[in-house]
């Protein structure tokens, strides 16, 4: 099992990030956060995948019209 895993990353940068807002009010913190690992997660999934949609959408699972959706957002080719 992975000692250091996403849910651990996640808490330490997400502290990192209301440490860095000095008291300030965050905003849209989900879209935020989504938008942030989404492309990666979408990249790495592809490449994984050989640019096969299929396995990607399946590896995902996402119906494969929303990972192209999702890839076109992304303005990432395939």
């Amino acid at each position: 099992m992975i000692k250091n895993n996403l849910a651990n990353n996640i808490d330490a940068l997400l502290d990192q990030y209301f440490k860095d807002l000095s008291g300030e009010t965050s905003k849209n913190l989900y879209g935020i956060v989504i938008n942030s690992i989404e492309k990666p997660l979408l990249l790495y999934v592809m490449n994984y995948a050989e640019g096969n949609q299929s396995k990607a959408s399946q590896i995902l699972g996402l119906n494969r019209n929303t990972l192209r959706k999702k890839l076109k957002l992304h303005n990432i080719e395939t």
